[in-house]
């Protein structure tokens, strides 16, 4: 008989993407792994879904040697309670919920678990996300690796000091809002110069899915391929200049500072 390897409690759409991953490529098998969220319809699409054992409780998955919190942050305590009899001093307890710090689940725990905080981001829906990880108490070496192994099923992972976190929720947490909201501004920009909206949604989406591709395969850095779009007097050039005398690289840097520290008023 297989022994349950991760227990995951929580089944919002960034577990959903988690599990996806891990299932794709085969760092765990479906009867490796068992759930429970309190919501029946959610229970309901992980074991149709997934096709992986359901709980009717906290305690069966937080009894597994790995345990994913993925509820949301105002219900973390009650969560950490209930799972809090059953975890013991080797029990891998790895969060994804913003700000929600390890100290704070420590003492909750009761000094139990060694715990690592994760900060994913929602590309991982498509095996395009990014994942900050930070070491919290008693974690070791091999619990941030298995970490590794099972995130990176669904994108890239780097590894930090937990208190950089608030930066990383800021760029790469709320990052993909700032990217669609530019989209957004791009077709609108195209429908005033007199393109047809589906056409300018279509040329300003592709564009920068090629422009992501471009740098990832390429590897330069982002200073370098703009230089080489950038032809001195020309259209590039001209929009450019509009942007850097209207401050966008500081409002975008205020942006994300005013991110920051709103995740760290949230972890407060």
């Amino acid at each position: 008989m297989i022994e349950y390897q991760l227990g995951v409690i929580g089944a919002g759409n960034m577990a959903e993407a988690i599990l996806r991953g891990i299932l794709r490529e085969d760092c765990l098998q479906h009867n490796e792994i068992v759930a429970y969220d309190p919501v029946a319809k959610r229970q309901q699409i992980l074991a149709m879904e997934f096709s992986i054992m359901c709980a009717r409780d906290n305690t069966v998955p937080g009894a597994c040697p790995h345990v994913l919190l993925a509820v949301k942050p105002q219900v973390m305590k009650e969560a950490l309670e209930q799972i809090a009899p059953v975890i013991s001093d080797d029990t891998t307890v790895i969060s994804i919920a913003a700000g929600v710090t390890t100290e704070f689940m420590d003492k909750i725990l009761g000094g139990r678990g060694r715990i690592v905080r994760v900060m994913p981001n929602t590309p991982m829906f498509v095996g395009w996300g990014v994942s900050a990880l930070a070491a919290g108490p008693r974690s070791t070496s091999d619990d941030i690796q298995w970490t590794q192994k099972i995130l990176a099923a669904s994108g890239r992972t780097v590894v930090v000091d937990e208190p950089m976190l608030d930066a990383v929720t800021a760029v790469s947490g709320s990052g993909p809002a700032y990217f669609f909201y530019l989209i957004e501004a791009m077709t609108a920009a195209g429908v005033a110069e007199g393109l047809d909206e589906e056409v300018a949604e279509l040329l300003a989406v592709e564009t920068c899915i090629g422009a992501g591709q471009l740098l990832h395969h390429t590897q330069k850095p982002p200073a370098t391929l703009r230089r080489q779009v950038t032809t001195p007097g020309g259209t590039t050039e001209a929009a450019l200049n509009v942007m850097q005398a209207s401050g966008v690289q500081d409002v975008l840097t205020k942006a994300v500072c005013a991110a920051a520290e709103r995740s760290r008023e949230l972890g407060k």
